[in-house]
């Protein structure tokens, strides 16, 4: 064979073949090139001989040319392009390069594309390829991965010769292989630190995030039916959304001014991104995915007007969770230009999604000897949380001046009797919002106001409505008539039954008091 340096030409014009006639080999030292072979734009003067006899296409080229002295033929689609070809035609004229984990693929293909097969050689160009992919690619996973994304550039050849198949299946196979020795020398993962586990993360989760998002939904499925942990699979698509996703909550900062009529060809390819992601959680109610996460999907979702089944799936599986959801996560901004300043109906509609799952709990446990009716039921105290946390969740959107009245109630009539054990938050909320919309109507005042029940509102919040001149009237009797009845409860169960004189006249005046007010 040749050295390689042979290869070696003087820089050329764009009209000068890339092998230029100074290009020989010691079998055709004194003949020149016969033969230009045009790929991608590019030209390569070679000789007829050395190719015909690896390439059967070349060689049925040439055959079927009505000119038999033909000097001049163009590959169209070659895969790979100008590169590959060059290195395919060192390797028919036997000059040394090496076969890598970079151009394994666009070899094999070019190989099938130029049918370099063992009818024409043995150990041609395909055979040689398909001895590194098996030998050195499918057992190791690193270079699995690096073997498919170089198959993103390729046409459709690739998978005709399976090579994105194969590399799935032995990354698929390898991570598997090597989640079982991370298991054997990290035993103890589970009883250290978080910081401690994190390290236990097989190293490949980094490693396919530069697959593109077709091959990297391929490679997790692969992943789930070969029995990889559910937290690495949780892993990999976390850094995959981070890598994929930097930014676009920077760069779309809520502003309805800025919103365009039609999504930009980039928007769509991360709206796909994140629906694929969605689709790829595991559903095993065991596995544990990071609210913090859920919600930046959430809320990527909602700005790249991904598909409502995307959405709604994300929504379902906040609500699963959603006693342990934190105030600022609810706090979503809305994209809709004249609108409330937060997306009151996402919030709404996990609200929904949690009350039907506390619903299906109950019926479940009723065969337990759990009453039905939400108080001492299983999910009595998962709804406590959540009816405090919706009160919180009031009392942030209520200064929103383009709040909604409708959208407020709704929120507020949701929720259960039994959700609420005191009424001051939703008080607090219901008066933030009335501080903030002052031109509302009466009869919405009273109406806002019918929700609060004043017998489970504390002595405090009952002394703040009692001097409210936000509230209507009939509210602040009602707080009089409520903190009336408390006392006279007291002091019945203090002294037997009996109600002062001065206890009554004091109720009078109050009433007398509110009523001029």
């Amino acid at each position: 064979m040749v050295s390689e340096n042979l290869l070696s030409c003087s820089k050329r014009s764009p009209t000068t073949p890339k092998f230029c006639n100074s290009f020989t080999t010691r079998i055709f030292s004194d003949v020149a090139g016969d033969i230009t072979i045009v790929v991608g734009g590019e030209s390569f003067l070679l000789h007829k001989f050395p190719l015909v006899s690896r390439s059967g296409k070349i060689r049925k080229m040439v055959a079927e040319a009505k000119d038999s002295n033909i000097s001049k033929l163009e590959l169209c689609s070659l895969p790979g392009g100008p590169h590959t070809f060059e290195l395919a035609m060192k390797f028919c004229y036997g000059m040394n390069f090496e076969i890598t984990a970079a151009n394994v693929a666009h070899l094999r293909c070019a190989a099938e594309y130029l049918e370099m097969t063992e009818d024409y050689r043995e150990e041609n160009l395909i055979s040689r390829t398909e001895t590194y992919l098996n030998e050195f690619v499918v057992q190791s996973l690193e270079k699995s991965v690096e073997v498919l994304s170089t198959c993103q550039l390729l046409p459709p050849i690739a998978e005709l010769v399976e090579i994105p198949n194969r590399c799935i299946e032995a990354i698929s196979i390898n991570a598997c292989k090597e989640q079982l020795v991370s298991g054997l020398s990290h035993l103890d993962c589970n009883s250290e630190s978080t910081e401690l586990k994190s390290n236990c993360l097989e190293w490949w989760v980094e490693d396919l995030s530069v697959l593109r998002i077709d091959y990297y939904e391929r490679v997790i499925r692969a992943m789930g039916t070969a029995g990889v942990r559910l937290d690495s699979i949780v892993a990999s698509l976390m850094h995959y959304a981070q890598m994929s996703l930097n930014g676009i909550e920077k760069c779309q900062i809520w502003n309805p001014a800025r919103m365009k009529p039609s999504p930009s060809m980039e928007e769509n390819h991360q709206s796909i991104i994140v629906e694929t992601l969605v689709s790829l959680m595991p559903t095993d109610k065991s596995s544990s995915i990071p609210l913090s996460f859920l919600f930046g999907m959430l809320r990527m979702a909602i700005m790249l007007d991904a598909a409502i089944a995307c959405r709604l799936e994300l929504e379902r599986r906040i609500a699963f969770r959603l006693e342990m959801v934190l105030l600022d996560d609810l706090l979503i901004p809305s994209v809709r230009s004249g609108d409330s300043l937060f997306d009151v109906d996402t919030v709404h509609r996990i609200l929904v999604n949690f009350l039907q799952r506390v619903e299906e709990e109950e019926e479940e446990n009723e065969d337990c000897g759990y009453e039905s009716e939400g108080i001492g039921s299983p999910g009595h105290g998962s709804l406590l949380k959540v009816g405090r946390l919706i009160d919180s969740y009031l009392s942030e959107i209520a200064p929103d001046p383009y709040l909604n009245l409708q959208k407020f109630i709704a929120m507020i009539e949701i929720l259960p009797d039994y959700a609420r054990v005191i009424d001051d938050g939703l008080y607090r909320a219901i008066d933030i919002y009335l501080k903030a919309h002052p031109m509302l109507a009466e009869h919405e005042c009273k109406k806002l106001c019918k929700l609060i029940d004043c017998q489970k509102l504390s002595q405090e919040a009952c002394n703040h409505a009692a001097q409210n001149d936000r509230l209507p009237v009939q509210m602040t009797v009602q707080v009089l008539y409520s903190e009336q009845l408390r006392l006279k409860n007291a002091l019945s169960g203090g002294s037997g039954r009996r109600v002062s004189i001065t206890e009554n006249q004091q109720w009078h005046t109050q009433r007398s008091d509110v009523a001029s007010r």
